[in-house]
């Protein structure tokens, strides 16, 4: 009987060994947060994609050599704070969110952990210096409002005889308001109107554009963040539905079936994010780290829909298009 037993515990043992390793080598290796704010892939998330491809290139294997924290907060936008707090209680060295509404929750709910984060509003308003943001966050920035007097401008070279904009934004954000202000100085130099609609929830989109039409709004330009991301697809098909020439600052609107976008790449932008998780893995601290700013953005059109719109892209536009969607 004593055999037995003896015999009996060698093969349980036996079969938990492999566990029992596992759990030590997972435990000793480096890990990070991921708190998204729009839905878990699938679909393709790009920014995902991007930071995946860029830890890649610098020598990462997950599950091997990183261990990586996913939440995602499907853009229920109010879920992050908590999520944040669920990824920093597993320990996380460097958490990655995204946006003001990721750099609130962050600040709210991560403590001293390490943060690195990728937003396109003007970080120096949000973090302090550029050169040297301190504390524990830093990170990228896509300057996206700094391009509304450009879009605006694309537009106007679309639509020669475009006296009214409408401009969609989100008003939980407040840094939409400088974006806003800056569209208002460069329409009067273009001798355009500007009709700002403010939208916070799902179900007032059709509302939203049913005004845009009823004010005799000629085109629209939608200021980007997690809210308008997480809604695009039905942004673009509302426009079509309604006839309005849109220009955004990401081009998965352009994906979603949206006329073009002019602005950073949000997947390369992450991409290079990979590089300061990687830093702060080695030791860096956020503070010391620069926010990094883009030297390069895209023109995306989508001739499908243009057809769809009735509208003839300028050749001018065509020309200095990084990708034209046939």
């Amino acid at each position: 009987m004593k055999v037995r037993r003896s015999l009996a515990l060698a093969l349980v043992l036996s079969l938990l060994a492999p566990f029992a390793v596992e759990a030590q080598t997972a435990k000793g290796l480096p890990r990070i947060g991921w708190v998204g704010n729009m839905a878990a892939p699938p679909p393709p998330v790009t920014a995902l994609e991007g930071l995946q491809k860029g830890l890649r290139e610098l020598g990462y294997v997950e599950g091997q050599n990183l261990l990586i924290e996913y939440r995602w907060a499907a853009g229920k936008l109010d879920r992050l704070p908590d999520l944040v707090a669920e990824v920093v209680s597993r320990k996380v060295d460097v958490l990655v969110v995204a946006g003001q509404q990721g750099l609130d929750a962050a600040k709210a709910r991560a403590g001293a952990t390490p943060v690195v984060l990728v937003a396109c509003d003007p970080l120096e308003a949000l973090l302090g210096s550029l050169a040297r943001p301190g504390g524990n966050i830093t990170g990228l920035t896509c300057v996206s409002s700094e391009l509304a007097s450009k879009r605006l401008e694309m537009l106007k070279e679309l639509i020669p005889r475009l006296s009214r904009v409408a401009v969609l934004h989100n008003p939980g954000d407040p840094n939409k308001a400088i974006e806003i202000r800056q569209l208002d100085a460069a329409a009067r130099v273009f001798a355009i109107t500007i009709q700002a609609v403010a939208l916070e929830e799902p179900e007032r989109f059709e509302g939203a554009f049913l005004t845009m039409t009823r004010e005799h709004a000629q085109a629209l330009v939608t200021l980007a963040d997690p809210f308008m991301n997480f809604h695009r697809r039905r942004i673009a098909e509302l426009a079509d539905r309604h006839r309005l020439p849109v220009i955004y600052g990401f081009r998965e609107y352009v994906d979603a079936g949206g006329l073009m976008s002019y602005g950073a790449s949000l997947s390369e932008t992450f991409h290079r994010a990979a590089t300061y998780v990687h830093k702060i893995l080695k030791g860096a601290k956020p503070g010391d780290l620069p926010v990094e700013q883009p030297t390069r953005f895209e023109l995306i059109i989508n001739l499908k829909t243009a057809k769809a719109l009735g509208l003839t892209i300028p050749q001018s536009l065509l020309l200095r298009a990084d990708q034209v969607i046939e």
